[in-house]
C-alpha cells in the first residue's frame, strides 16, 4: 500500500518566489536566459526541473507555457492551446510510461485563490513515488450534465462535484481528439473568467488518465466552503442545468 499524505518542506517551501499578489517581486520565468535544468522545448514552451522542489519523495518539473508573461489560456490561439496541451500530455505521458513513479499528477494554477505562487502561465508535471492519485479519485465526479459532444470528445459539467458546486470535466479517448479537447478547455475557462454568474479570477485544471480515457477538470477557485474542509461533503448547487443551458446558448448556438 503506497504512503497517503505528500510531504512538503517548508525550509524550501519558504523560498519560493511569489509574485501573484506580490506585483514587486520579479518574474523567474520571464528571465528565460537565466533558466536552467531544462528538459524540453517547443518554441516558447519550455520543460524544465522545478528549481523549488518542495514536495518530498517526488520528481517535480514546470512547464512554461510562454514567454508572454500576461498570458492566458481563453486568449491563446487554438492552435497554440492544442500545440500547448499536445506537448503537456506527451511529456505527462512519457513519465507515467517511464515506470519509475507510482503515478504522475500534471495540473494547473491560476489565479489569486488556485494554489499558485507565480502569475506567468505554467503548469506542472509532478512524478509520485509512493502515492497513487487514481486511488483518490472517484470516476464519478468525471461525469454529469452534458453541454456538448464533437468529434467523441464530451464536455461535461459535474452531477457529483468531487470539492463542490461547479465542475466542468473534458473526456477524449485518443489524443487525435486533441483539437475538441483544447476547444472545450478553452470554452470552459473563457466561460469562468468571462461569463460566470459569479466573479471568478482564479480556476485550476487537473489531468487525469484513466484505462485509456483521459480527463480534464477546470474548477473555478474560490475560499474552499467549511463544510467540505472539515467533513469532505461536497454540496451541488440547484442551478446546475441552468448553467449548462447557459453555456450552450453562449458558445454553441448560432454557429459559434
Amino acid at each position: 500500500m503506497g504512503n497517503s499524505h505528500l510531504h512538503f518542506n517548508t525550509t524550501i517551501g519558504r523560498k519560493k518566489p511569489e509574485n501573484i499578489r506580490n506585483k514587486q517581486q520579479p518574474c523567474p520565468f520571464c528571465a528565460r536566459e537565466e533558466l536552467t535544468d531544462i528538459i524540453a522545448t517547443d518554441g516558447p514552451i519550455i520543460l524544465l526541473k522545478n528549481k523549488f522542489p518542495v514536495h518530498e519523495n517526488a520528481y517535480q518539473t514546470v512547464l512554461i507555457e510562454t514567454d508572454d508573461c500576461q498570458g492566458e489560456i481563453s486568449r491563446y490561439e487554438d492552435s497554440f492551446l492544442e500545440r500547448l496541451l499536445s506537448f503537456g500530455i506527451k511529456h505527462w505521458m512519457k513519465m507515467e510510461e517511464s515506470g519509475e513513479y507510482k503515478s504522475v499528477l500534471f495540473f494547473k494554477n491560476h489565479g489569486p485563490f488556485s494554489g499558485g505562487t507565480i502569475a506567468h502561465p505554467h503548469m506542472q508535471i509532478i512524478g509520485l513515488y509512493d502515492i497513487d492519485y487514481k486511488e483518490k479519485i472517484n470516476k464519478e465526479c468525471l461525469k454529469g450534465y452534458i453541454i456538448d459532444q464533437k468529434n467523441g470528445v464530451d464536455f461535461t459539467l459535474s452531477s457529483k462535484p468531487s470539492i463542490g458546486f461547479y465542475e466542468f470535466n473534458v473526456r477524449m479517448t485518443n489524443q487525435r481528439q486533441i483539437k475538441a479537447f483544447s476547444s472545450y478547455v478553452k470554452t470552459a475557462v473563457s466561460y469562468l473568467l468571462n461569463d460566470f454568474p459569479f466573479h471568478c479570477s482564479s480556476y485550476n485544471l487537473f489531468f487525469y488518465d484513466f484505462d485509456g480515457e483521459m480527463f480534464v477538470k477546470i474548477v473555478p477557485r474560490f475560499i474552499t466552503t467549511p463544510i467540505y474542509i472539515g467533513y469532505s461533503i461536497p454540496q451541488v448547487p440547484n442551478n446546475l442545468t441552468w448553467m449548462v443551458e447557459d453555456i450552450q446558448e453562449r458558445y454553441f448556438h448560432d454557429g459559434k
